[in-house]
């Protein structure tokens, strides 16, 4: 198997933000999956008016070529296409008046749409 694992203190592809991995860690024990083995996939797909959009799911382990990066006890997954899309980027868990959810701050974007659903590097 060739899964690159990054721990935290080294040069990670992502970061995880202790909000977001406390989240994301509530909702893996929610769904009673295994959180020293399942995780949070992180991948750039098709669509959106600027072309590229962010999708994220929970995965019960990792698959052969993935990055695995390891931040306050939450494991992220992203697969090598994603990683070229959203290396360096921030995973953030944002709490608001109206609404809450994941946020990922991505320094490779160079235009989004107005919704701010999809972006294009």
């Amino acid at each position: 198997m060739s899964t690159e694992t990054v721990e935290t203190g080294s040069d990670p592809a992502i970061e995880v933000t202790p909000d977001a991995a406390e989240e994301a860690l509530a909702l893996l024990e929610g769904e009673g999956l295994d959180t020293e083995e399942a995780g949070l996939r992180l991948f750039v797909q098709q669509g959106g008016c600027a072309g590229l959009s962010y999708g994220m799911r929970f995965d019960t382990e990792p698959e052969e070529d993935d990055l695995v990066v390891e931040h306050h006890g939450l494991r992220v997954f992203v697969d090598p296409a994603s990683r070229n899309y959203i290396g360096g980027s921030r995973l953030d868990y944002e709490r608001g008046l109206q609404a809450a959810g994941f946020e990922v701050e991505n320094p490779n974007v160079v235009s989004e749409c107005g919704c701010g659903e999809s972006f294009r590097t």
